[in-house]
């Protein structure tokens, strides 16, 4: 052993320790840089060099530099990420579909109510113009305010998809991120030593697509790593990345849908299958919380026009001569919407239709539906999703479901084909108000009823309504009561002729109505025996105004989203202003919900990337720490380089002399 040796290992000594101050510098440095995992110079004892007095030591070797990485912490930290990228895309999202449904007066129940309210005024002078030109503009503002809203929400969608775009631009972009590292590592692979500098990049480019989308990861032997999404689509492949794509929804082109794909070949990805990410909360708010928003305004609004379109047309105008009134309002139409893949003929249109009428709008429900053949059953029989809640159900051609009829057309659809029924999505952007002329305003019912003078009894005509249009005006209606009970006879008779056409009898009972020939008279007070009421062909209708008193009626009507009742007849639903009500309330419950969870999340997260960080972080009063104590080993290893330099000289002076 000479001094050679002992400068040996005090060379070892310097340099094991120069690389441990260069790591714990290189710690320092990047103390602030996201995503850096703390690194660590790993020193071992060199083998020992044998001689007949025993081993002597040779120093120290630098074996590795090795980062503070776990597996486990890491996919925990991306996955609550993902989760919380998701739900505050979702909240976001929600809070701008809030601007669509203003409250209080600056909202579509109010403007709706105000336009039924101004019926009191026209019930009060059924003649006056200016009274039916307020009307007119109070049937412009609820039309208004209904377009407004559903263009507020097609603003949204674009909004949507401009987002989607945006994430994925970025996916697209990180992912070739990813593939340019694993190219990169898998060439230094061979050299048996982590680059770890360049995998802390890697998983910084993974959990930054983890922001957009969540993905599950692969090692493979090589050092690269794999990357897949929505259950085994592969977004990167050892140096390879495919691509994502915001694509036109199959069924609705205003939509968007995420495709993945290479050399052209694209496969759309359900959402279900996508976990977290901003771009999954963005599609499950375009698919559930927008479309729902659709359907609760386009059911309102289909639902009121309807009404009050089939009230006016129930009464007289005041043109001359007087006729049945002209609808108001026009709602946007009932879409079908087929899918992309379905058959087409050979000029490329689609080989069949399917078409929706609506029926009665009160029945209409605020959904989507979807139409496909039903599995396993007869031909002709076709399975409908109602979307809201997933009810299912079987229906043949010209079936009635939820207020609109089904018809398929000819030719039949094939059954492979697909189609997206829209009732009621585009009833509200659509809507507007058709009737112009104040004097087509139908306030008259196009007959009158009065109570004969000579009555005994308090009974007096409460309110006459229409019911059915066929009604026949022509015919003149005789009613006398028979008994204090309410037993009484009646007759039509022709107006002109006075030849009797039909008669029979019935038992009017209080709060009950005597129904005949298409309409409904209601009493006040009791009538006594011999009681006669008249109902008459209307002559003068400037002064009538009894289809105005129904359409004031519609006010307090639940006429928005009745059902059909198992014992027969309709039920439930809600007036217009209810109906809005109830719409701003569950808006305001997905927002508050939405906000917790993303709360949550985003604690899961920040609780994730604290445990990540304290493990794999850069702490620098530790690293100051280590750099003194390397600094010490580093001055006490050029000790001793200086002492077997000393023992050097001293052995060639001593062979000198």
């Amino acid at each position: 052993m000479g001094t050679s040796a002992l400068m040996s290992l005090g060379m070892r000594a310097m340099v094991a320790n120069y690389a441990a101050l260069q790591t714990t510098g290189h710690n320092i440095a990047n103390a602030n840089v996201a995503g850096f995992s703390r690194q660590k110079a790993e020193l071992a004892t060199s083998t020992g060099q044998f001689t007949g007095a025993g081993f002597f030591g040779r120093g120290v070797d630098v074996e590795t530099v090795s980062r503070a990485h776990n597996g486990f912490l890491t996919r925990e930290a991306t996955m609550s990420r993902s989760l919380a990228s998701m739900d505050a895309a979702r909240l976001a999202a929600l809070e701008r579909l809030e601007v669509a449904f203003k409250p209080g007066e600056q909202g579509v129940g109010y403007a709706a109510g105000q336009f039924l309210n101004s019926m009191v005024d026209l019930a009060s002078r059924p003649g006056d113009a200016a009274t039916r030109q307020v009307v007119l503009s109070q049937a412009s503002e609820v039309a208004g305010r209904f377009a407004a809203a559903g263009s507020t929400l097609d603003s949204v969608q674009l909004g949507v998809r401009a987002d989607l775009e945006s994430s994925v631009d970025k996916v697209n972009q990180l992912s070739r991120g990813v593939a340019a590292i694993n190219a990169q590592i898998a060439a230094i692979n061979g050299l048996g030593q982590p680059a770890n500098d360049m995998l802390d990049e890697r998983d910084r480019l993974v959990a930054q697509i983890n922001d957009h989308v969540q993905t599950s990861t692969v090692s493979a032997d090589d050092g690269t790593l794999a990357v897949f999404i929505a259950g085994g689509q592969r977004l990167v492949l050892g140096n390879q990345a495919a691509v994502l794509r915001v694509m036109p929804d199959a069924a609705d082109a205003s939509r968007s849908a995420l495709a993945i794909g290479e050399v052209g070949v694209w496969r759309t990805i359900d959402e279900d299958f996508l976990g977290g990410g901003a771009i999954t909360g963005l599609l499950k708010f375009q698919n559930n919380d927008l479309a729902s928003a659709r359907g609760e305004l386009g059911r309102m609004a289909a639902a009121l026009a309807g009404v009050v379109n089939n009230q006016q047309a129930l009464g007289l105008d005041l043109r001359d001569p007087p006729g049945g009134g002209a609808p108001i309002f026009e709602a946007g139409a009932a879409r079908v919407l087929p899918f992309s893949l379905n058959q087409r003929s050979a000029g490329g249109n689609f080989a069949a239709d399917v078409q929706t009428v609506i029926t009665d709008a009160t029945q209409l429900q605020a959904s989507e539906y979807a139409l496909r053949a039903a599995p396993g059953g007869p031909a002709g029989t076709w399975q409908l999703t109602r979307l809201a809640d997933g009810v299912v159900r079987n229906v043949v051609d010209g079936d009635n479901v939820d207020g609109f009829q089904i018809n398929l057309g000819s030719p039949a659809p094939a059954s492979t084909d697909r189609f997206l029924l829209q009732p009621v999505a585009r009833a509200a952007v659509d809507m507007r108000r058709v009737l112009d002329n104040p004097r087509g305003l139908a306030a008259a019912a196009p007959v009158t009823a009065t109570a004969s003078p000579a009555n005994g009894g308090t009974a007096s005509v409460a309110t006459m309504r229409v019911v059915d249009p066929a009604i026949n005006p022509n015919l003149s209606a005789g009613i006398t009561f028979t008994s204090a009970n309410g037993d009484y006879a009646w007759e039509l008779r022709d107006r002109t002729s006075n030849a009797l056409v039909s008669s029979g009898t019935g038992v009017w009972t209080a709060g009950s109505p005597v129904a005949l020939n298409g309409f409904e008279l209601r009493l006040n007070g009791v009538p006594r025996t011999g009681d006669n009421f008249s109902v008459v062909k209307t002559v003068y209708t400037q002064a009538n105004n009894a289809n105005a008193l129904a359409m004031v009626a519609l006010r307090d009507t639940a006429f928005v989203g009745r059902t059909a009742q198992s014992g027969g007849g309709l039920g439930g639903g809600n007036t217009i202003t209810d109906a809005y009500a109830s719409a701003l309330a569950g808006i305001g419950l997905r927002v508050q919900a939405a906000g917790t969870a993303a709360g949550i999340s985003r604690a899961v997260s920040n609780q994730a990337e604290s445990t990540i960080s304290a493990y794999a972080g850069v702490n620098l009063d530790e690293e100051a720490a280590r750099l003194l104590q390397f600094q010490q080993s580093y001055q006490a290893a050029a000790k001793v380089l200086t002492v077997a330099q000393s023992i050097f000289d001293t052995l060639l002076e001593m062979a000198g002399n």
